[in-house]
């Protein structure tokens, strides 16, 4: 796109979009005068201390000095908390009308405050220590105005609902065993002194896993991908993608989905992608014939989408992975086939959209028309380059690291920077990229050879990140500290070493431009992390309150008791109420809220029901239904910033933004069935899931079929495919997608997956079953709960070396033949079933018994099933044929 240059946002930018961002992500506040540096200059010593504590610095001073500079796990989960709670006073207006322009006394007094009482911990921690779990009044007093101070910060940058979830959860400590509750929901309760300390006092409350995750990981990838965006990453990638897509039909669509995915690569917020990237293509949208509430939902689709996107995944990934204990680098395999199939059909809904509006591309100057050939040529080498790099990073370079170990630092920094001289030379020698004005008018489309050569530089950070995680096997934060220092280090020096290779033009103003891109960076990665720090702090409560009261049973018990035993039913209330905790809540802090409460009920009932559901896959289902809240109305705040843009209307555009991600919406019902989609397969042993990953043969088929599944999916819910569908072609798309989603439910209907015997006969089955079988063992038994009922669950057992059936069953569990029935004991503490303990009283009247043994059957191959599916999307093509009057692309 050729516009006139602008060293700022395109002056068409919607205010309010601008507004809802600041007032989420990084604090309205823009103070003037005396105080305009104090939030910066706060904000760039946070950075700087998260930079500091990072670094092997500190270890470095401590080595040669003998001072006390190193900062243990919980003293950083402090600091970094204090530096939010200053930051959330001044940043973040109390009120819709507190000033904005200054910080008045009383936010002056509650950032103190809110820092004192996160210090206390600090300066106090040798006497702390020395009375665990007894309070002094001091201690109290300090924990409860840290706790009033916490959620007038939880209100401030993140607003009503997270606040009123975790007061809802400190009620249930406080009150949670009085008489006018139910027997169901009621627990024993806990001293004023108990759940102070717990919450304030130690590391199970405020200052849990969560803050520890956003203190050591979380910030430094924030920081990271600020910095990146600052340095001009984020104009580049939107060039790219309207250069790659911009002349296809409602090419600016296309190009809003692809920007935001590329995005969502360093991005931490939904709306701040939102208004990032749909500044430019709302409008573009918009003047290629797209209505306001469909541009805006478009974008709105495309930012939520861009939180599911590895390696960042809206800053949430390293949360993930700490809760379910799952190593970085496998999470953002397992989340990376979901992602790019849901971006595929995003692209294909956009080009529906624009092939039922009759639209057309944006036009390219004759002198840069492209033949068909030319640009599947490019298209090729675009892939193949990406081949290369990927080859260059895991070969070359992890060839080089083994060659020598000693070395290897040196070796990297070296073709760093040689690779770094080497793409700016290149740079030098085209114009600068300009941010383009959206309201202007479009004469021509950017090439995408020309677009790419000016920022190669940009993509050099990145391959840091992950050559320090996939090769080096770095920790996640240390890699993402050396590949902030690289962007750091970038930003500096582009504009002065591009002014050099130009010869010298406008050197004099390239240094401050540097200077300028490296601290807007730096204050804004701050910024961006109040709301997550605060929001981290304030998980830890709902955290610290189940390990402390067990209310997550309680949750579960209630899912179950509405889903009757129906796991589909019970899946469907887990994502109905995750969208609803997620409404209002930013990325990181819906996760946290969503996956403390529904991912042990995916997995506890998912069992009873004889599902063995891996912890990660039950996270991911609720971590995207909880992204999906960010575009549900009638809170959706992403929909919100984009009509504030797109001047529609904020409810209908999120309505139809939520009609856009119903794919999104499909694909974790689907995982959870299929964990092929996942790039994993769950091998059981001793009723334990494990994840493994799959064959790279069965993840290239598990792309395609669920590429063709979702397209399907997607062509039925526009109910456009080749022409307009009736209904019956809907239907037929419908089938065909579920099909190739999971082809084992049909083949459930016509051969049972298990072959079911008496569980008297358990015995004999291990007998003659081989080593390594898993047998299915249906438990029924008195619910320890619930006295006055009996209730059934399936587990999993692997069986073991030895000659008889008891030898190769083991000691996990103990069956006693009684009768014409099979008992089972107790079992013992520390065995893989000791949690049968808390679903059956073993010394009730009634025994638990083993009801029935199930052993897989043989069955035909599920990928059959794929024939007859393929066959009904070829007869919906011919049908669909005769009446078509648009060509398809």
């Amino acid at each position: 796109m050729t516009t006139q240059a602008t060293d700022v946002h395109a002056p068409g930018a919607a205010t309010a979009a601008d507004d809802i961002v600041a007032s989420v992500d990084s604090g309205a506040r823009m103070p003037i005068g005396n105080q305009k540096y104090l939030i910066p200059g706060i904000a760039f010593i946070w950075s700087l201390f998260q930079l500091y504590i990072a670094s092997p610095l500190p270890f470095i001073i401590q080595q040669a000095t003998g001072l006390h500079v190193v900062f243990n796990n919980t003293e950083v989960r402090v600091i970094h908390l204090a530096f939010a709670m200053i930051l959330v006073a001044m940043a973040f207006p109390l009120t819709s009308r507190a000033p904005r322009d200054r910080i008045p006394l009383y936010d002056w007094a509650l950032a103190i405050i809110g820092a004192a009482c996160c210090l206390y911990l600090v300066v106090f921690k040798d006497q702390i220590a020395a009375r665990p779990g007894l309070p002094t009044t001091t201690d109290l007093v300090v924990s409860t105005i840290g706790l009033v101070t916490l959620g007038i910060a939880v209100y401030r940058a993140l607003g009503l609902p997270l606040l009123i979830v975790v007061s809802v959860f400190l009620a249930y400590v406080f009150f949670g065993s009085s008489d006018w509750l139910m027997d169901a929901i009621r627990w024993k309760g806990a001293s004023y002194g108990k759940a102070m300390w717990h919450f304030w006092m130690q590391t199970e409350g405020v200052f849990g896993v969560a803050l520890g995750v956003s203190a050591s990981l979380i910030f430094l990838f924030v920081l990271f991908g600020a910095i990146l965006e600052k340095a001009g990453a984020g104009n580049f990638f939107i060039k790219i993608a309207f250069a790659l897509l911009g002349h296809l039909r409602g090419g600016p669509a296309k190009a809003a989905v692809v920007a935001s995915g590329l995005s969502g690569i360093y991005s931490g917020s939904s709306i701040a992608n939102v208004v990032t990237t749909g500044t430019f293509t709302i409008p573009l949208m918009k003047r290629t014939g797209f209505p306001a509430e469909k541009a805006g939902a478009v974008e709105v689709a495309s930012s939520t989408n861009g939180q599911l996107t590895p390696p960042v995944m809206g800053a949430a990934a390293f949360l993930i992975a700490e809760f379910t204990g799952t190593p970085y680098t496998d999470l953002i395999v397992y989340a990376f086939l979901p992602a790019i199939v849901s971006y595929i059909a995003l692209v294909y809904i956009v080009h529906l959209e624009a092939l039922k509006l009759g639209l057309k591309g944006l036009p390219h100057p004759p002198s840069k028309a492209q033949s068909l050939t030319r640009k599947l040529g490019g298209f090729l080498f675009g892939m193949l380059a990406i081949g290369a790099l990927a080859f260059f990073v895991h070969y070359v370079l992890g060839y080089l690291t083994a060659l020598m170990p000693d070395a290897s630092l040196e070796i990297a920094v070296a073709i760093f920077l040689i690779f770094y001289f080497a793409s700016l030379v290149i740079a030098a020698r085209r114009p600068d990229l300009e941010v383009d004005d959206p309201d202007a008018p479009i004469t021509e489309l950017p090439r995408a050879g020309d677009v790419v050569l000016t920022g190669l530089h940009f993509i050099l950070p990145i391959i840091v990140l992950l050559y320090c995680v996939m090769i080096v096997r770095m920790s996640p934060a240390l890699s993402a500290f050396w590949a902030t220092l690289a962007m750091i280090f970038i930003a500096l020096t582009q504009h002065p070493l591009k002014a050099i290779l130009r010869g010298g033009k406008g050197l004099a103003g390239s240094f401050g431009l540097g200077v300028d891109e490296f601290a807007r960076g730096m204050i804004s990665g701050a910024r961006n992390m109040i709301p997550i720090a605060v929001a981290t702090g304030a998980a830890g409560i709902i955290v610290g309150t189940i390990s402390l009261t067990g209310a997550h049973q309680v949750v579960a018990e209630f899912i179950e008791a509405l889903a009757s035993g129906s796991l589909m039913l019970m899946l469907i209330l887990v994502a109905v109420m995750s969208l609803i905790l997620g409404m209002g809540l930013p990325t990181t802090a819906n996760y946290i809220v969503v996956s403390s409460l529904m991912a042990p009920v995916i997995v506890s009932l998912g069992a009873s029901e004889g599902l063995i559901i891996p912890l990660v896959a039950a996270h991911l289902f609720v971590f995207y239904f909880g992204i999906l809240a960010d575009d549900t109305p009638p809170v959706g705040l992403a929909a919100y910033a984009a009509a504030g843009i797109s001047g529609g209307d904020p409810i209908k555009t999120g309505f139809q933004g939520f009609a856009y991600d119903i794919r999104t919406g499909l694909l974790p019902f689907l995982f959870i069935f299929n964990t092929e989609l996942l790039l994993m397969h769950v091998e059981i042993v001793d009723g334990v899931a494990k994840a493994v990953f799959v064959p790279w043969y069965i993840g290239l088929k598990a792309f395609v079929i669920a590429v063709i599944a979702m397209l399907a999916f997607a062509a039925a819910t526009q109910r456009y495919f080749l022409t307009r569908c009736n209904w019956v072609e809907t239907a037929a798309l419908v089938v065909v997608a579920l099909t190739l989603f999971r082809p084992g439910m049909w083949l459930d209907l016509v051969q049972p997956p298990y072959i079911e015997r008496p569980g008297t006969e358990i015995f004999q089955i291990a007998e003659a079953e081989p080593v390594g079988t898993n047998l299915r063992l249906e438990l029924v038994g008195t619910d320890f709960n619930n006295p006055d009922s009996r209730g059934s669950v399936f587990l999993v057992t692997t069986l073991k070396e030895g000659t008889t059936g008891e030898e190769k069953l083991g000691t996990d569990l103990a069956f006693l033949e009684d009768g014409d029935r099979m008992t089972v004991e107790e079992p013992f503490p520390g065995t893989p079933f000791a949690y049968l303990s808390q679903d059956f009283d073993f010394y009730a009247d009634e025994p638990v018994v083993l009801q029935t043994v199930q052993t897989h059957a043989e069955r035909l191959p599920k990928e059959l099933f794929y024939i007859p599916a393929l066959v009904l999307l070829a007869l919906v093509v011919v049908f669909q044929r005769r009446r078509q009057t648009e060509p398809a692309f």
